[in-house]
């Protein structure tokens, strides 16, 4: 049986997700952006949560981890970054499974904006939850890890099946869209960030999103052709993506 995705907005930008197994009515929470927020959609939904997943340690994706184990006695799990704020119950890393009932979760290191961050891949429904790793249009900033280690990150999730569906943390699309086209004259990009900007125009989500789309427009996974535009012509494909990773870090538009 599939899992169920739910969505609502936290905090300023953020996006909370409780997913629930419903083989088995099993219920996870990623990352623990607002507390209200959450405790608020777990007793609107009638749900019991059973489990955190932490993507990183930063404190809008695991700063209510421990009000949310305090009041629902939930299971937290993530990466060993995430006890720099809050107890973890289980430490994971690349290439864990993590069960919530019947669904699997398989763990990938996708460090480069935390050393440590990580995603959760269920294979089965092609559903990945992604953090601050990959945003629609977009990746994190590198807080903490390297351009080579984040470009790594991104080739792992771009590895995915097409049809992935990709849950980001935030609702960066139109400021990332703005950027995109100041790098990218594709027409792909182009008819993208027109229907962004009248979502968003309408207050519509632009999140989530897929592999195949991210692949097709999102300057950073498409960095090794925008190489010339950036001032990386001739360079790994590491070097041309830390060339656009900067170029989106000074961009004033």
């Amino acid at each position: 049986m599939p899992l169920t995705v739910h969505q609502f907005p936290c905090l300023s930008d953020n996006y909370g997700f409780l997913v629930r197994d419903e083989a088995t009515g099993k219920t996870a929470c990623i990352d623990t952006p607002e507390t209200a927020a959450i405790l608020r959609e777990l007793e609107t939904l009638g749900w019991e949560l059973d489990m955190i997943l932490n993507t990183h340690w930063h404190p809008d994706h695991a700063g209510g981890n421990a009000d949310i184990k305090a009041v629902t006695g939930c299971t937290i799990v993530g990466p060993q970054e995430v006890t720099r704020i809050a107890p973890l119950d289980r430490e994971v890393g690349q290439g864990d499974v993590v069960e919530l009932g019947e669904t699997r979760f398989r763990v990938l290191d996708t460090g480069g904006h935390t050393l440590g961050h990580v995603s959760f891949v269920d294979d089965a429904d092609r559903i990945a939850f992604v953090g601050d790793t990959l945003f629609a249009l977009g990746c994190g900033r590198l807080f903490e890890g390297t351009a080579e280690q984040m470009w790594e990150s991104l080739q792992q999730l771009a590895a995915l099946p097409d049809d992935t569906t990709v849950y980001c943390a935030h609702e960066y699309t139109a400021s990332n869209a703005r950027f995109a086209l100041s790098v990218d004259e594709s027409q792909a990009l182009k008819d993208r960030a027109a229907q962004i900007f009248a979502a968003r125009e309408k207050g519509e989500w632009t999140v989530p999103t897929t592999i195949g789309l991210e692949k097709a427009t999102n300057p950073f996974l498409r960095a090794p052709a925008l190489a010339a535009k950036v001032g990386a012509a001739g360079a790994p494909d590491h070097q041309a993506f830390a060339a656009v990773r900067e170029a989106k870090d000074n961009f004033k538009g």
